[in-house]
C-alpha cells in the first residue's frame, strides 16, 4: 500500500482530458457503481497515463520489488449510482483480482470530502485479501453478505457493515495517487452528502491503472 501526494505538476489539466472525453457511459462489466470511460491508445489521455506510470515506476519498483511491469488497463472514473439503487454485489467489500501481481492505481481528481478507498477484513472468513486458493470461497461469501445487507435497506459498505471490519482507509485528496495490491478486500467509501454528479469536473472524478507486476516478490 502506497500514498503520494501532489503527484503530478499538471493535474488540473488532467481534469480537461477527461472532461473531453464526457460523457462517459455506464459501466456494465464490474460492479464499479457508475460511469468509466477506458482510456485507449487513440486517446489524448493515454499520454497522461503513460506519463503517469513513467513517474509512478520507482514507487513501484520500492514498494513491491518487481523490476518492471506490463499496462493491462486505464480508465475515467465517477460514481453516480445512489445508495438505493445498488446492486446486492455493490453493497460489499469486493477484490478485484485474486493475483498479488495486478497492482491497481488510483489517481484522485476531485476535491470532494469524506470519501476514499476503505480496506477490510472479512468477519466470517477472516480474510483481508484473495489468491487462487480462496477466491471461490471468498466470493461467494461476499455475494450473500450482499443479498443480506440488501434486505437491510444499507447502502454503500462503510464502517456500520456487520460483515466486514475495517483495517485501512486511504482517504481522497486532489492529485492523491494510492496504489495497492488488487487482492485486497476494498471498497470506495462514499460519504452522506455525496452528490452523484456525472460531471467530471464536479463529480468523483478518478484514473483507475491496473498494472501487472513482471518479476519481484510483492
Amino acid at each position: 500500500m502506497l500514498l503520494a501526494d501532489d503527484f503530478l505538476a499538471n493535474a488540473d489539466r488532467v481534469v480537461d482530458l477527461a472532461e473531453a472525453l464526457a460523457p462517459f457511459p455506464e459501466e456494465k462489466e464490474t460492479a464499479y457503481p457508475g460511469l468509466r470511460r477506458q482510456i485507449s491508445p487513440g486517446d489524448e489521455a493515454s499520454a497522461y497515463v503513460m506519463a503517469l506510470l513513467r513517474q509512478a515506476a520507482p514507487l513501484l519498483r520500492s514498494e513491491f520489488g518487481a523490476p518492471a511491469f506490463s499496462v493491462m488497463e486505464a480508465s475515467f472514473s465517477l460514481v453516480t449510482t445512489r445508495p438505493e439503487a445498488l446492486r446486492p454485489v455493490q453493497r460489499v467489500p469486493h477484490f478485484d483480482f485474486d493475483d498479488p501481481n495486478v497492482i491497481a492505481i488510483i489517481h484522485h481528481l476531485h476535491t470532494i470530502e469524506d470519501s476514499g478507498t476503505a480496506f477490510y477484513r472479512h468477519i466470517a472468513t477472516g480474510l483481508e485479501r484473495a489468491d487462487v486458493s480462496n477466491s471461490a470461497a471468498l466470493r461467494a461469501a461476499l455475494r450473500q453478505d450482499g443479498l443480506r445487507l440488501s434486505e437491510m435497506e444499507t447502502g454503500f459498505a462503510d464502517d456500520t457493515n456487520p460483515f466486514c471490519e475495517p483495517v485501512f482507509f486511504a482517504a481522497a485528496r486532489f492529485n492523491r495517487l494510492v496504489m495497492y495490491q488488487g487482492c485486497l478486500l476494498h471498497s470506495g467509501r462514499i460519504g452522506p452528502g455525496f452528490a452523484y454528479d456525472s460531471a467530471p469536473r464536479n463529480g468523483r472524478l478518478t484514473a483507475n491503472i491496473f498494472v501487472r507486476l513482471n518479476g519481484g516478490q510483492p
